[in-house]
């Protein structure tokens, strides 16, 4: 009998892709890894113990069926890992890149457990897609029958939007996608620096979606080119999957002074000019880090995407300010990691407490912090520590603080779209459903400021209950011509 190819955790050690050295990396939008070779991936995933209650599986928000991919890979079986991996997850290698992986699959690890260092589940499952494309294996999505008598519009062309237009174009019907940008994505696009993914990587996802023959409609805001009940009249079933742009704010003397700037807006025009656009506000030097001193102000994983955009631009100096201590930031570790290495200085449990400058801000007033008893979500809530004042030079300060819900139902001409007290969307967590009939609603939009595989997972969920949706509403005609497996 052939010998086992896994549990070999103990005699292989664990090995993630080489990084490229720090001060290559600053220089540069590229990805900070390299890719494995075969070899390298085969002996990682034998790393894997094939436990009987697969904790990394359990912890991923999309049960990937991550010891049989791993299985299938170490005995070189690579498409079919490839097809199982795609069976679950509308964009694995994505996932592989930018999911935090070390809070997720890999920090529950049962090897990680004992000791022996987790299995490098997110570098391989970049690897086996990666590859799929590279030989061709990912192709246009085939519909299992034609129901393009019903139409499906999604307002949203990110992660969980796009999901569902893979889905739904799965089934058959006809797919619409409006979006406010010029390219589909969304934050995958706009909002994440090429450095943790780059911009192809998304592009060659949205083409594949339009060689399936999903309609994208670019520079679409709904309320301005059409209000959502046109596009009700216009569709069978709507998404909306616009996500939370709504930047929160932050309250300091000073605070609208020129140069204290939105996250965004600084990563929107660094991601533009990575397209070879124009950008007026970058050349201006308004949104362009270079030769400045730079304070980010929170601890996420859009504050890290900043300081880290702000290093490769080639700032003057880089710093993190953030209320609460290195255990208790809700950003990656290896993101904080890979900060350091690259001269990012963390202020930790630290505050703003004003902004200075008259013409522009000239720096940051700021008071040391201290962990008091936990708060409603269960961390120490930050309390000044009374007389620990200090200032930080400042040329541009980004207010990295997370994001909330926009007025969607002003802005979409529907008061009568029901939100939470929080601005999401209310649903019936049961179908998905709005309290509009036949207008869903999936992602950050409904969950709040999450995580992308969340809002893949969400799109997953919804495009079943809208798929339910459409065959009771499908015309009787359609119904009784359609085989029994259909009708089950």
């Amino acid at each position: 009998m052939a010998d086992n190819p896994m549990l070999k955790f103990v005699g292989v050690e664990q090995a993630y892709p080489a990084k490229r050295a720090a001060g290559d990396r600053r220089e540069d939008f590229d990805e900070i890894a390299r890719a494995y070779a075969i070899e390298k991936a085969e002996e990682q995933s034998a790393r894997c113990s094939q436990c009987g209650v697969p904790y990394c599986s359990v912890h991923c928000p999309l049960h990937n069926h991550i010891p049989d991919w791993l299985k299938l890979t170490a005995e070189g079986r690579l498409r079919e890992a490839y097809e199982l991996s795609n069976s679950t997850s509308t964009m694995p290698e994505i996932c592989g890149r930018i999911c935090p992986q070390d809070r997720l699959c890999e920090g529950n690890c049962v090897i990680e457990f004992s000791g022996h260092g987790a299995v490098t589940i997110g570098s391989i499952e970049k690897y086996i897609t990666d590859t799929a494309w590279k030989e061709g294996w990912v192709e246009p999505i085939e519909p299992v029958r034609d129901r393009s008598n019903q139409s499906v519009g999604v307002i949203g062309a990110g992660p969980a939007g796009l999901t569902t237009a893979e889905y739904m174009r799965g089934h058959g019907y006809e797919v619409h996608v409006y979006d406010r940008h010029d390219r589909a994505g969304g934050l995958l696009t706009y909002g994440i620096p090429g450095f943790k993914l780059e911009k192809e990587i998304v592009m060659r996802r949205v083409k594949r979606l339009e060689d399936s023959g999903i309609h994208f409609h670019q520079d679409f805001e709904v309320g301005r080119d059409a209000t959502l009940a046109e596009l009700r009249d216009k569709h069978d079933a709507l998404l909306i999957a616009t996500g939370v742009y709504k930047a929160r704010q932050l309250k300091a003397p000073g605070v609208g002074t020129d140069g204290v700037i939105e996250a965004l807006d600084f990563l929107i025009a660094s991601n533009r000019k990575g397209f070879g656009e124009k950008v007026p506000e970058f050349d201006s030097g308004a949104l362009n880090a270079a030769n400045k001193n730079i304070v980010v102000i929170g601890g996420g994983d859009t504050a890290m995407d900043c300081v880290r955009t702000a290093v490769r631009q080639g700032a003057k100096s880089v710093k993190c300010l953030y209320r609460r201590d290195r255990d208790n930031m809700p950003g990656s570790q290896n993101e904080v990691r890979n900060a350091e290495e690259e001269g990012v200085e963390f202020v930790w449990l630290s505050a703003p407490q004003a902004f200075e400058g008259t013409k522009g801000v000239t720096g940051v007033k700021a008071s040391k912090m201290r962990l008091g008893a936990p708060d409603a979500s269960g961390r120490r809530a930050p309390q000044i520590d009374p007389g620990t004042e200090f200032q930080l030079d400042a040329d541009i300060a980004i207010k990295a603080l997370g994001f909330d819900a926009e007025d969607l139902p002003g802005m979409f001409g529907s008061p009568d779209l029901s939100v939470t007290r929080w601005g999401t969307l209310r649903v019936d967590h049961k179908t998905m459903q709005t309290s509009l009939d036949g207008v869903f609603a999936a992602g950050d939009i409904v969950r709040g400021a999450s995580l992308v595989v969340w809002a893949i997972r969400d799109g997953r969920d919804v495009a079943a209950h809208m798929h339910t949706y459409l065959k009771a509403k499908a015309p009787k005609a359609a119904v009784q011509a359609a085989p029994v497996e259909e009708l089950a």
